[in-house]
């Protein structure tokens, strides 16, 4: 899998994110910044991110995905 495949799948999912992702085919990071995290636990801003991709993690398509689900205003305070 291909990481801009991953970047489409996010933003499908969640529209108007800002999505970066690094990867090797089948390990992925994902950085996601959006303002639908905000007042999200971090548990249920990952859950929402893993949401989007759940179909090519049951396939096997994409093996691993590390998600940093942030906010705007958390996203400008990392600098």
């Amino acid at each position: 899998m291909e990481t801009e495949a991953v970047v489409q799948l996010i933003r499908t999912g969640i529209p108007g994110a800002k999505v970066q992702v690094t990867g090797d085919g089948s390990h992925f990071e994902a950085i996601i910044v959006s303002e639908v995290f905000e007042g999200l636990s971090l548990l249920k801003r990952e859950r929402l991110v893993m949401e989007t991709v759940k179909d090519q993690v049951a396939s096997g398509e994409l093996h691993a995905l590390s998600v940093k689900a942030r906010t705007p205003t958390q996203q400008a305070a990392q600098g």
